[in-house]
């Protein structure tokens, strides 16, 4: 039987997802979310304590936090993640379920999503401010770049709102495998998605760019991003806080972004630049 390592992590739940973000890059690919915070899973084989601490210990200013390893024999994830899974309401117009949550055919748009690693499920304030930014966007008929799809919800939620065309791709091959079940999910027919990064991605231009990753990425591939952006077109971030939005928003004018719009929630940010 494959062996793994749990990692406990008590840590402020508002931190939950963006720490299952930055743990799926390490090798995580099982989250359990607790009422002290987080439990993690990696295969034994593939765990670095060092890394692992070493971007704990970035979070360390932001919030309290402590952590714990064991070793445990693998389990059956989907018990656990459909016991911890809520479906939740954006607005007044999209609601994001499991599969096996009953349908709510009053909102405009409903989002299946299989809960396996939880983040990108529009639970935490990082995702639900971008769909929020993607309603007043007009999608119809526009080309839609995700950058670090995870599910795949930014992507499937682009495509209910009339995008013509959505390319996505993720950097963890998991990602790609559950964005691809939720694309067969959602019963949309329009989303390519691939593995690898923005460095590979082919040279097009889009009407619409999203990427809800974290501060560091951002800062050094928001010039890349405007690349792809053809004239008028807007790039909507979020993984930041709005402590890091000068810094951000200097990034983006220094490649001739203009800021439009901004939402914060529990100090969480997101901002819509335009070309």
């Amino acid at each position: 039987m494959d062996t793994y390592i749990e990692l406990s992590l008590q840590i402020d739940p508002d931190f939950a997802e963006i720490m299952m973000a930055e743990l799926a890059e390490l090798g995580f690919e099982s989250f359990v979310e607790t009422d002290e915070g987080l439990e993690a899973y990696i295969q034994e084989d593939i765990f670095n304590d060092l890394d692992i601490k070493r971007m704990l210990e970035g979070y360390a200013d932001r919030t309290a936090l402590s952590y714990s390893f064991k070793q445990i024999a693998k389990q059956n994830w989907n018990e656990e993640w459909e016991k911890n899974f809520q479906p939740i309401s954006i607005g007044n117009d999209i609601y994001v379920r499991a599969d096996f949550h009953e349908a709510q055919p009053n909102y405009l748009y409903e989002i299946i999503i299989t809960p396996k690693m939880s983040f990108g499920t529009g639970h935490h304030e990082t995702t639900s401010m971008v769909m929020e930014h993607q309603l007043t966007i007009p999608h119809q008929d526009k080309k839609v770049l995700d950058v670090g799809t995870g599910t795949g919800i930014l992507a499937v939620l682009a495509s209910k709102l009339g995008a013509s065309h959505i390319s996505a791709f993720d950097i963890d091959e998991w990602s790609v495998e559950n964005t691809i079940e939720n694309i067969t999910l959602n019963n949309v027919n329009n989303i390519a998605v691939r593995l690898g990064t923005i460095e590979d991605e082919p040279q097009e231009k889009y009407e619409i760019v999203l990427a809800n990753i974290n501060r560091n990425i951002l800062l050094q591939q928001i010039p890349t991003y405007a690349t792809f952006m053809a004239e008028g077109a807007s790039l909507v971030i979020s993984g930041f806080y709005e402590a890091d939005i000068a810094d951000i928003q200097a990034v983006a004018e220094s490649v001739g972004l203009k800021k439009v719009a901004q939402l914060s929630k529990n100090q969480w940010a997101s901002v819509v630049f335009k070309s």
